[in-house]
């Protein structure tokens, strides 16, 4: 099945909050990284984000159902980063992040370069972003023990 990408705005934050509250849940509770990861983030700090012009947040919809949720930055007329991106549990596994990438890049065809970070001990999050095109860029970030972010480009 096909998913599509609507626009998510302001008045969406509590749903987004929600949402990524369980999308990140599992990430938060095996890494218990309460600073930084968005499975704890405030609901103040979701609508904070909303303010910036350059900051676009979509939800991922199957069938008009709400699965997931993407927010694209944009960082000046030729590059994007892909800031955050989740798919809720029960629809993992199913190729919709892989979906979600693609759609979202074709919405930014000016978009010459693509950047993004994830957790450097998340294979399967890694094999996703290599399966779509990203290459490490050689900068990694310690944020915990057991715990780093690594960057991608594209």
């Amino acid at each position: 099945m096909e998913i599509a990408l609507k626009k998510a705005f302001v008045q969406d934050c509590e749903l987004i909050h929600r949402m990524q509250t369980i999308g990140f849940g599992a990430l938060l509770e095996k890494y218990k990284d309460f600073d930084t990861s968005p499975g704890n983030e405030t609901l103040e700090k979701i609508k904070w984000r909303f303010e910036y012009s350059h900051i676009d947040h979509y939800f991922i919809e199957l069938q008009s159902e709400k699965i997931g949720y993407i927010r694209i930055n944009r960082l000046d007329e030729s590059a994007c980063r892909l800031s955050q991106m989740f798919i809720l549990p029960e629809y993992q596994g199913n190729g919709y992040a892989h979906q979600a990438i693609g759609q979202a890049e074709r919405l930014y065809p000016q978009a010459k370069s693509w950047i993004l970070d994830t957790i450097k001990q998340e294979l399967k999050l890694r094999h996703l972003y290599e399966k779509m095109g990203y290459k490490l860029t050689g900068v990694e970030k310690n944020i915990k023990d057991g715990m780093d972010l690594v960057d991608y480009a594209k």
